[in-house]
């Protein structure tokens, strides 16, 4: 993947050389040869390494996607499980292709490798080479300024990312992440080298930038924001001279991203019956306003002020001196910002660690090195020891303000597929065996891991694979859902707890009134059965006694880093 992207950025015109000859090369063109690679090499197994302190963990939302994968594979197309109307619950076309891929290959959802399953294995190894390509297109853009010191670049930005863990912890996933942070980098690597080989405007490069913000747009709905760079990027380099040229590149550009995104779009609003993701309805993404670009700001907390600073200081010096530097780190600088401005519009997350911040930690990172490498060429020896000393603690304290919050999060990740998978799609299974509920109906928040083992019917509670819940957080009616779920759907068997319990309103009070009873008790939730589904009451008593003394303990333990077994299979029962 990464080789086939690389070739589609190589937009050099055909009558330069593509190489150069052995007995002319320079010293640094020699070096960079097997530095650069090296660079990139060791900047990913130091990311590898950081990322190896997450264990096995899988965010539950991926397995949404892997669930999706499976049913597309199996040929019933993008639907939830088997016999479920198609509602597009996912919002990552190109990941989720990936996925399918993988599974129609034999390399996921088959079974396991050396113990670990290939629902970890696949996304993560899909991960590391995704983390491979971003730190090979950002030694490209180094190259196209600093020949000799590419190698340098990667490894700094390497180095930032891999302290960073909301970049590897979001990356190592199983979400999207990975692939959208490669196009981020890829869109920078072609801009830069556009602006300083002169062939911006050439129709390669036009054509390589659409198709790469095409894939940036399928890989996260933000990720259409990529779009606009090169648009930006021409109208701030073009001379007045290669105006028709400009014209005609911004033409094309603009057919290559709108005539199969348009194509896209006529799909979904086909098969699904809406423009957009029905995730985007169900987390009711309001019309951006001004005030939340606010929310960048804690992007800066988070990443330390005293390396945001250093960063910003060295791209000042460097915009300040005319050069291919300069050029080069305006281009840079056109990605980076874009990417800002769609996270800052975007609604607040519930997960830990910026989530969506994935693009810019790649460029950021990506401008501060190459900043901070261009500076040292022209310094001296005293001021190379003065950046190089700031730089190095400007990374220690970033770390170390991180600290307390990286140790919670790897203590208690954010909710883990093999958890899910566990404690809503195996016990609900144990739940309706006991119960004598062959054909039920269990309603519930938590998706991704149930939906890979369940036998049941699948209500989403949360909205994403539900059209009518959807709809209903969509336009703040918690009772049409309320009404939806108790009256309308009456699903046999339903779990609620935390917000999901005060945001559907669905209260103990009001499934009580509903006709349902507890079978155990979660904080200001539970599991709780429709009393009147099930016609022998020792039943329900039976499997209170069953559930409570392991549901304690695996509520309690809450593993979010280790493995669930070798496969995840519709009918798993609980362990006993």
């Amino acid at each position: 993947m990464n080789a086939m992207l690389l070739a589609l950025l190589d937009n050099r015109r055909p009558d330069r050389a593509r190489t150069v000859p052995a007995a002319r090369a320079s010293p640094a063109s020699r070096t960079g040869r097997w530095a650069d690679p090296a660079a990139v090499l060791a900047a990913t197994a130091l990311i590898a390494v950081r990322a190896a302190g997450l264990g096995r963990w899988i965010v539950d939302d991926a397995a949404v996607t892997f669930a999706y994968a499976r049913s597309v594979d199996e040929g019933l197309g993008p639907v939830q499980l088997p016999g479920a109307a198609p509602v597009e619950g996912y919002s990552n076309p190109s990941w989720l292709a990936l996925m399918t891929l993988g599974r129609r290959l034999g390399l996921f959802d088959h079974g396991s490798f050396l113990g670990v399953s290939d629902l970890v294995l696949y996304p993560k190894a899909l991960a590391l080479l995704c983390t491979a390509g971003t730190l090979a297109c950002i030694a490209w853009t180094a190259r196209a300024v600093l020949p000799g010191r590419a190698w340098a670049v990667t490894l700094l930005a390497g180095t930032a990312l891999a302290t960073n863990l909301s970049y590897v912890a979001w990356s190592f996933s199983g979400l999207e992440n990975p692939l959208y942070g490669l196009s981020a980098a890829a869109t920078a690597a072609l801009l830069v080298r556009g602006v300083t080989r002169g062939d911006l405007t050439a129709p390669r490069t036009a054509v390589a930038a659409a198709t790469i913000a095409l894939l940036a747009a399928l890989t996260r709905p933000d990720g259409a924001v990529l779009a606009g760079a090169y648009p930006l990027v021409l109208a701030l380099f073009v001379r007045r001279r290669e105006l028709p040229r400009s014209v005609r590149a911004l033409a094309l550009h603009a057919g290559v991203v709108a005539v199969p995104y348009g194509a896209f779009l006529l799909w979904r609003h086909a098969v699904f019956g809406l423009w957009v993701p029905n995730t985007a309805v169900a987390k009711a993404q309001q019309t951006p306003r001004l005030a939340q670009l606010a929310q960048t700001g804690d992007l800066l907390t988070y990443a330390g002020w005293a390396f945001a600073l250093i960063g910003a200081l060295c791209a000042g010096a460097v915009l300040a001196r005319p050069g291919k530097g300069r050029r080069a780190l305006v281009a840079l600088l056109v990605p980076l910002l874009l990417s800002l401005l769609a996270y800052g519009v975007l609604g607040r997350d519930w997960m830990a660690l910026y989530r969506f911040a994935t693009p810019v930690w790649v460029l950021a990172a990506a401008v501060a090195a190459l900043s901070a490498v261009v500076l040292w060429e022209g310094e001296g020896t005293r001021g190379r020891a003065v950046l190089a000393a700031a730089l190095t603690g400007a990374l220690v304290l970033a770390h170390a303000g991180q600290a307390d919050r990286e140790a919670s999060f790897k203590a208690h990740p954010t909710l883990s597929m093999c958890f899910v998978a566990e404690r809503y799609g195996q016990v609900f299974n144990t739940y309706a065996e006991r119960l004598g509920l062959r054909h039920a109906t269990v309603a519930l928040p938590d998706l991704g891991g149930t939906l890979l083992t369940t036998r049941l019917r699948v209500l989403d509670l949360a909205g994403l694979t539900d059209r009518r819940i959807a709809d209903a957080y969509a336009s703040g009616d918690t009772s049409a859902l309320r009404d939806h779920v108790l009256r309308a759907e009456r699903p046999e068997l339903l779990h609620v707890h935390e917000a999901w319990v005060d945001k559907p309103g669905l209260t103990r009070a009001r499934l009580a009134d509903a006709g349902y009873v507890p079978l155990y008790r979660q904080q200001n939730g539970g599991d709780f059965v429709r009393a009147d589904a099930v016609p022998d009451p020792a039943r329900i008593t039976a499997v209170r006694a069953w559930a409570k003394p392991r549901l304690d303990r695996m509520v309690a333990s809450q593993d979010h880093t280790g493995g669930c077994g070798a496969t995840l299979t519709p009918g798993q029962a609980a362990p006993l």
